[in-house]
Parts: structure tokens; C-alpha cells; sequence
């Protein structure tokens, strides 16, 4: 079964209507969803739960391959480390765990932040994840180390909301905060290189796409802009005003 439906943005003023085209809807009773990931071979879809749950869905067979109750507190951010067979999750009570998917068996536990964790995002080709938290912290993790803290990154002054590799350049990466900024980040450098101030109000989410040989930043507002920019520039390519944005 598919679905449409019609939505409106804003661009230099003028609206302009566009039609997505939903070709699965899936429905279960459960807490609000606060992030999702695919896995990149099996039809799967992993949600992270406000109750503190984390779900793998099978979206081909449309039900609920494995829940798992990681904690009391809402779980903002989780990934799969597809070529560990690893599911990892940051949760409002500071920690980091992580899971085999395939056995359910809780292999790390530990504090990560000092306060919530917003983010997490896996390096695509070594062992490293990412973490930011509402602490204005980075930190990389290195799991061939027992998971140890191998940097911690300082200068954001509000919420880290989400932390994105370059697939670009797999040695840096974009930060989105609600000090308004998104910042560009070396792995072996504690300050960012760069920052863009492209934003009027917290910024809440970001990520990265390649086009030919060049990456490019999108990033999406309390200010109610998505905006699209070079990763090195200051000047942004698109600018386009939706209703509202979410905030996890």
C-alpha cells in the first residue's frame, strides 16, 4: 500500500507545494520515536524509544524483529555497527551501551557525558563512534581500546543535537548546537576549524551528501530555515523555510 501527501515550502518568499510519495507506513503503539537508522545489507530499521526501548524493524515483513529495554531514561541516539554486529545507544542517563544484535547480550556499558546524549553517529571504516551530549561536548570513543575516550572535543557554548562524518573526508566531521552554529572538526584537533554561522536560532540537526566530488553540509533550524552549504564556506547554496523543525 502507498500514500501521498502534499506539503508546502517557502523559498526567497514564494511557496511551492511538492507531493511525497509514502510507500510503506509502518504503525506501532509505542513512545515517541527519537532517532532511527538503517542497517546497510538487511531490510532493517533500528528506532530508539522515549521509554528507554530500542527496536529493530523488519520493513519488508513490517514487524518488530527484536525490542530491547535499555534503560528507564528516553534513548535520543542509536546505531548500528553493522560490521560488528553491534548495536550502540546514548541515553538521557549519561551512558552509552552496547548490544550484539543478534544475541541481545550487552557487551559495554558505561558513563559517556555528564549530562544527556543527543547524538551518536559510527566512523564508516574504523572503530570509532561519536558522542555529543547536552554537556556542549564531542568525544570519540575507540572500541579496539575497550572503549576509551581517544579525544574530546570543546567549542560549542549550548546542546550538541547531532554529530555527522565527512563521507567525503572520513577525518572530519559537522556538529550542529542551539548556540546557533554548526562547526567543522579534524579528528586529531581538539577546537573546530571552522564554524558557520548560517543560522538565527538553534540549529537542531545536520548532516552531510556527496555530489560528484564535492560534500555538501544541510542543516535544519529552530528558525524555521534548512540550508545548504559548502563544508569550507560560509556562503550557503539553498535556503528553504518549512513550518517547523524537530528537536529531540
Amino acid at each position: 500500500m502507498s500514500y501521498s501527501a502534499t506539503s508546502t515550502l517557502t523559498m526567497s518568499g514564494e511557496q511551492q507545494s511538492f507531493t511525497l510519495k509514502i510507500e510503506k507506513e509502518h504503525e506501532h503503539r509505542s513512545q515517541r520515536v527519537k532517532s532511527l537508522d538503517f542497517h546497510p545489507t538487511k531490510p532493517w530499521i533500528l528506532t530508539s524509544l522515549h521509554s528507554g526501548t530500542i527496536c529493530i524493524w523488519n520493513y519488508q515483513s513490517q514487524v518488530i524483529e527484536k525490542s530491547i529495554n535499555v534503560t528507564e531514561s528516553p534513548v535520543r541516539s542509536a546505531k548500528f555497527v553493522a560490521r560488528e554486529q553491534w548495536i550502540v545507544a546514548g541515553a538521557d542517563d549519561k551512558f552509552i551501551r552496547v548490544y550484539k544484535f543478534n544475541s541481545d547480550e550487552k557487551i559495554k556499558e558505561f558513563e559517556a557525558h555528564t549530562d544527556y546524549i543527543r547524538s551518536i553517529t559510527v566512523h564508516p571504516t574504523l572503530p570509532y563512534v561519536l558522542s555529543a551530549s547536552d554537556d556542549t561536548l564531542i568525544k570519540l570513543w575507540d572500541w579496539e581500546k575497550d572503549w576509551a575516550c581517544a579525544q574530546v572535543f570543546e567549542g560549542h557554548s549550548h546542546y550538541v543535537m547531532q554529530v555527522a562524518f565527512n563521507p567525503r573526508d572520513t577525518n572530519t566531521f559537522a556538529s550542529a548546537s542551539l548556540d546557533c552554529t554548526v562547526k567543522i572538526w579534524d579528528l586529531g584537533t581538539r577546537t573546530p576549524t571552522f564554524t558557520l554561522e548560517a543560522h538565527s536560532k538553534g540549529v537542531n540537526c545536520v548532516d552531510f551528501f556527496a555530489n560528484s566530488d564535492k560534500a555538501y553540509l544541510i542543516s535544519g533550524s529552530d528558525d524555521h530555515d534548512v540550508k545548504v552549504c559548502h563544508h569550507n564556506s560560509i556562503l550557503c547554496l539553498q535556503s528553504r523555510r518549512i513550518g517547523f523543525l524537530f528537536s529531540f
